[in-house]
């Protein structure tokens, strides 16, 4: 619930704004008796570690900060609409997105809607940049996601055509107004996610390059770890599906069911070795937030 409201409402705002909001939703949730949990964090419910290293190889800054705005570009509903003076944001979906054929325009060029549009119909990623504060009229049915149904294909209006709409379309928006006063009309078609940077969000970046070049054995463990945890969750995923997908399909005593006690068995020794690699990637973690500490003068001087 707590991850929801961050995700609706506070991308707009800094660290220590959105720290308060946070605060502020917890007690809320104290004071009508909602379960929850004591410490929030967004990184840890709705992180995943493979791909949170892999925002990071792709530039996105290494803070929490920065690492909470990706989340929320993840998962929101709506576009992004990036704040973005230092162009960090910029980069990052430059880096992640190149891969998947990313077209970068802007409201100014000429044939910025006929890449739109070429974008749209191939599923390709879009990269808006230096909006303002006002954006063009055109794009509102993208920004709405005002798709339909029509004899068995998805299409969206498109000035005077249909477009058939690609599910896997992406659109990113930035801005180099670093405080941009948007009309409610826009807010409310778009997410907004301020990425200026601050002081603390500096420091932070500046300790992980610090802690990168200093230890990079503990960098290069904790990667390892990451990677391998992925691919234990992975298949424990596939045996549990596997699992159910037999007790369906079982008739008769289901202890006869030789092909079904033996993937129950698999389940469990992959459990086991989950639990084994989490606890040693705690304990890697917190060799790097000790090593971090130790570091910490470097930045702040």
């Amino acid at each position: 619930l707590i991850s929801a409201g961050i995700i609706a409402y506070a991308g707009a705002f800094t660290a220590s704004y959105r720290i308060k909001i946070i605060e502020s939703f917890v007690d809320m949730c104290k004071s009508a008796g909602i379960p929850h949990t004591a410490r929030f964090s967004l990184t840890n419910i709705l992180g995943e570690p493979v791909k949170i290293r892999e925002w990071l190889i792709a530039s996105l800054p290494n803070d929490s900060f920065s690492i909470e705005n990706g989340i929320i570009v993840a998962n929101a509903r709506r576009w992004p609409l990036c704040i973005d003076p230092q162009g960090q944001a910029n980069t990052w979906v430059k880096n992640m997105e190149t891969r998947n054929g990313l077209r970068i325009i802007k409201l100014t060029d000429p044939t910025f809607l006929r890449t739109l549009e070429n974008s749209i119909r191939i599923g390709s990623p879009v990269l808006i940049e230096d909006v303002g504060e006002m954006l063009d009229p055109a794009l509102e049915p993208i920004l709405q996601k005002a798709v339909f149904k029509q004899g068995g294909r998805t299409l969206i209006r498109l000035g005077d055509s249909d477009v058939d709409y690609d599910p896997n379309f992406k659109l990113y928006i930035t801005t180099k107004m670093s405080n941009p006063h948007y009309l409610p009309e826009v807010c409310i078609k778009v997410t907004v996610i301020n990425f200026t940077v601050t002081m603390k969000g500096l420091e932070d970046q500046l300790l992980g390059e610090v802690v990168r070049k200093e230890r990079p054995d503990l960098e290069e463990a904790k990667d390892r770890l990451v990677v391998s945890i992925s691919a234990d969750k992975k298949q424990l995923q596939e045996l549990e599906d596997k699992i159910l997908k037999l007790l369906r399909d079982s008739t008769g005593n289901i202890l006869d069911d030789e092909v079904l006690i033996n993937t129950l068995n698999n389940s469990k020794h992959t459990s086991a070795t989950i639990t084994t690699r989490v606890r040693e990637a705690e304990e890697t973690e917190r060799q790097i937030n000790e090593a971090r500490e130790v570091y910490r003068p470097v930045p702040i001087r």
